[in-house]
C-alpha cells in the first residue's frame, strides 16, 4: 500500500477515536477542564511508547510506523488543540489551572511514552 495512504488511513481512525474520546469525556467530566484532550494525549504517548518499543523489537517496519505512529497516533493526539485549551484557560483568568494543564500534559505525556516503552520492554 503506498506510504500516504497508510497515513491517512491511520489518521482517520485516530481522529475519529480522538473526537469520540473528546465527547465521552466531556459528557462523563463538563467542560471545566479539557480532560479529552489531556486523556488522548496522555494515552497517546503510552501508546507511542509500546509503538516504539514493539518497532525496535521488530527491527522496525515501516508501514507500520507509517499506520500506527505518523497516522493513528498523529491524528489521536493534538498539539494544537492542547495549546487552545491553555489559551482558553488563561483568557478566563485561570492561570494556576492552565499551568498545571501545562505540567501534567507535557511531563505525563513524556512519563506515559516511557511508561509504554517500559512495557513493552519487559516482554522482551
Amino acid at each position: 500500500m503506498p506510504p500516504l495512504v497508510l497515513v491517512m488511513l491511520g489518521g482517520a481512525i485516530g481522529s475519529g477515536a480522538r473526537y469520540w474520546t473528546g465527547r465521552w469525556m466531556l459528557a462523563r467530566l463538563g467542560p471545566d477542564f479539557p480532560y479529552g484532550t489531556l486523556t488522548v494525549n496522555l494515552v497517546g504517548g503510552f501508546a507511542m511508547g509500546v509503538l516504539a518499543g514493539l518497532l525496535a523489537r521488530m527491527g522496525g517496519n515501516e508501514p507500520w510506523r507509517l499506520l500506527l505512529g505518523v497516522g493513528v497516533l498523529g491524528g489521536y493526539t493534538t498539539f494544537s488543540s492542547f495549546s487552545l485549551d491553555v489559551v482558553t484557560l488563561a483568557e478566563r483568568g485561570q492561570m494556576l489551572t492552565a499551568l498545571g494543564y501545562v505540567l501534567l500534559s507535557v511531563i505525563g505525556a513524556i512519563l506515559a511514552l516511557f511508561a509504554g516503552l517500559l512495557v513493552t520492554r519487559s516482554f522482551a
